[in-house]
């Protein structure tokens, strides 16, 4: 087999410098990048207004607006326990410097790392420190918000843009391709708007089915604001293999700060332990794995790659443009490699040891009939 440097050379650049341009155009990218898988879930809406004779440009700003009301309604549910719980946290801040200050002086009276060290000037410096830093906080929070509001306000518009000029940019890009393989672009481009559309709708079942079984379980067992904390793991399992992790050891953390009894954060670790195994092992290979087709290998790499280049909006992003990535990959002779470690390759083992099973069933139908 003959290596050739030069395209070896021109891929390897051709690599590095599209994470150069990810990278550098994270602050444009990510908006885009959510828009378009928004306005994917929302063409059907919008196609749903414009058969009611509503114009487009109506049309996609009606389906934006539905959305945005079904956030802020899914907002206002929560609110009460939302300020409940940021009224108790001072009390929760202060369990923390409790416990925390506990295990140090623990660890260091029997391992003697810092002589002379007591529990209560090491509370008194961890509560300098907070207070120390709690500007710098404040300022980080302040600077962390404007931005993603600034991102919210652009992956709007952006959505509300490829509502509206959908068609065109459709056009534009099959005008890209040869006249004779102009219909296949078309095709290629419908499958690719499919898989983002069928993702987007798996993860919201994912999110109402996993939230309503959390709160439920942690209705049960007796814990405070179930449903807030039932929906906010929920939300976060919308991070791949991360999130439902993440979103577990908040409500742990939660119930072994507040409550005396160590029965409430074990009972909500084994269920969270359980609702996690269902949901990985049963709900996300029947909801959204299966529409997506990514093997575990692939959707593990793309969830680095994401967290490593745009952080958690990464970790969202790049496992439903890994699958679109599939889709374009398989309409090209050279890049089909791609296409199958990106994809699941059990599919044709099974048709070919259907296939085969078939051939030996008509080979023994037609040694039955000559005996006979």
């Amino acid at each position: 087999m003959n290596i050739s440097f030069q395209k070896m050379f021109f891929a390897i650049a051709t690599t590095f410098a599209l994470f150069a341009i990810l990278v550098v155009g994270r602050t444009i990218l990510i908006p885009i990048s959510f828009a378009l898988l928004i306005s994917f879930i929302l063409l059907p809406l919008a196609n749903r207004f414009e058969k009611w004779k509503v114009n487009r440009m109506f049309a996609a700003l009606f389906s934006i607006l539905t959305t945005i009301l079904v956030l802020v309604g899914g907002i206002y549910l929560f609110s009460t326990q939302i300020v409940s719980i940021a009224s108790e946290f001072s009390h929760f801040q202060e369990k923390i410097i409790t416990v925390l200050a506990e295990a140090t002086a623990w660890l260091n009276s029997n391992i003697g790392i810092i002589p002379n060290l007591e529990k209560d000037d090491l509370m008194n410096q961890l509560k300098s420190w907070l207070s120390e830093s709690s500007g710098s906080l404040v300022q980080q929070t302040f600077s962390d918000s404007a931005i993603f509001l600034t991102g919210l306000i652009a992956t709007i518009i952006f959505t509300f843009l490829f509502l509206i000029y959908r068609e065109g940019f459709k056009q534009a890009v099959i005008l890209y391709f040869p006249e004779e393989k102009r219909e296949k672009a078309f095709k290629m481009l419908k499958s690719i708007q499919q898989v983002g559309q069928k993702y987007l709708v798996g993860v919201i079942l994912i999110v109402i089915v996993i939230g309503i079984i959390n709160s439920l379980a942690l209705l049960i067992i007796g814990m405070d604001y179930p449903f807030f904390f039932g929906f906010l793991a929920a939300i976060l399992a919308i991070i791949p293999y991360v999130g439902t992790t993440l979103g577990s050891t908040i409500v742990v953390l939660y119930a072994f700060m507040t409550y005396d009894s160590l029965w409430i954060p074990i009972a909500v670790m084994v269920i969270f332990w359980f609702i996690q195994l269902v949901e990985s092992n049963f709900l996300s290979p029947k909801i959204v794995g299966g529409t997506l087709k990514v093997n575990a290998l692939a959707a593990i790499i793309s969830i680095i790659v994401g967290a490593t280049i745009w952080g958690v909006a990464g970790m969202i992003l790049f496992l439903p443009i890994t699958a679109m990535l599939k889709v374009i990959c398989q309409e090209y002779e050279e890049l089909k490699p791609i296409a199958l470690f990106i994809g699941e390759q059990n599919v044709k083992e099974k048709s070919i040891d259907t296939e085969v099973l078939s051939n030996w069933g008509v080979k023994i139908k037609n040694l039955f009939q000559k005996r006979i």
